[in-house]
């Protein structure tokens, strides 16, 4: 897919939770995909009558990092693009790896958005980000949820999280900044081959294996929504009761399923009482699940809510 103005407004006519004249981010590195998402959103959000705010995060890991920050900041103020600089809490430990330098991005673009009202922000991932996502967790050993890697819409701490050039190939990408004279920096980690994604990127060079990822992503992707139908449908049918209180379901229909199936129906339950604020790791859903299939089983506290075993059912509820 060719990128130009009138594809990427294609692309983002199925965002439809806009406020009127609504106040947008964008995560701006100072690469190719960020400089280009600036760049189009410019556009964009005129034809909004919004207002566009560009957020350049200084992780502070290299030695350069806070001139390579200013040079991003000039770069977009040469396209008319106001831009904020964000960097790491000070008492925050810096660890300069690739995974721990994300995670410090994103909480510090969510934390800035937070700050300045901002309820939309844009990321500049496009679809060979995907292909090197996908793979690595596929690697990693990742359930059917992980395989679908970055979602061109998402949702973190009341923020749309956004990402339009999800389908774009990174090809085309260097094609329109090179067409609209776009400037751009490259970071040197992009050839660090200490870094895991870097050596993967490396591999998916080869056309052949990145044809082979690529039809296995996109079939994945495809069977995906037949899955997550699948567990609510199964969900639904093992209700029996639900109040704010307590979540009462049908135990042998349960241990009937698959249980990566059953780890999904508890994480619900969880997510009923927890409104997602504490994460359940898969190695305690197991041990449940587990002594579920023992006769002997009465009662289990998984992350403060008790799961009790009443004749043929099973009852979830805050302690």
């Amino acid at each position: 897919m060719t990128l130009n103005y009138r594809i990427f407004k294609s692309l983002t006519k199925h965002y439809e939770y806009f406020e009127n004249k609504p106040h947008i981010g964008v995560g701006v590195s100072g690469g190719p995909d960020s400089m280009a998402l600036a760049y189009l959103l410019n556009k964009w959000i005129k034809y909004k009558k919004g207002k566009l705010t560009a957020i350049v995060f200084d992780h502070g890991i290299r030695h350069n990092s806070k001139d390579e920050s200013l040079q991003v900041k000039k770069m977009l103020n040469e396209l008319c693009i106001h831009s904020l600089i964000n960097r790491p809490n000070k008492n925050q430990p810096i660890k300069k790896n690739m995974s721990n330098a994300r995670n410090n991005r994103f909480e510090g673009l969510i934390k800035l958005c937070k700050k300045n009202n901002i309820l939309h922000l844009f990321l500049g991932h496009h679809f060979d980000d995907n292909l090197e996502t996908f793979l690595m967790r596929k690697i990693n050993g990742s359930n059917l949820d992980g395989l679908e890697s970055i979602n061109k819409i998402a949702y973190f701490n009341n923020i749309q999280i956004l990402r339009p050039l999800i389908v774009i190939k990174k090809k085309s990408i260097l094609n329109f900044n090179k067409e609209n004279k776009l400037k751009f920096i490259s970071d040197p980690t992009n050839n660090d081959l200490n870094y895991t994604r870097i050596k993967l990127r490396n591999f998916l060079q080869n056309n052949k294996y990145k044809r082979e990822v690529k039809k296995d992503f996109l079939h994945i992707k495809k069977k995906i929504p037949e899955y997550k139908k699948m567990i609510w449908e199964t969900l639904i049918d093992n209700l029996i009761n639900v109040s704010t209180t307590q979540i009462k379901i049908r135990l042998k229909n349960l241990l009937k399923l698959d249980d990566l199936i059953i780890e999904k129906q508890v994480l619900c339950f969880l997510k009923f009482f927890n409104k997602n604020k504490i994460q359940t790791k898969s190695s305690k859903i197991i041990i449940l699940i587990n002594m579920l299939k023992k006769p002997s089983f009465k009662t289990f506290n998984l992350n403060g809510i008790i799961i009790k075993k009443n004749s043929d059912f099973l009852t979830f509820s805050q302690k």
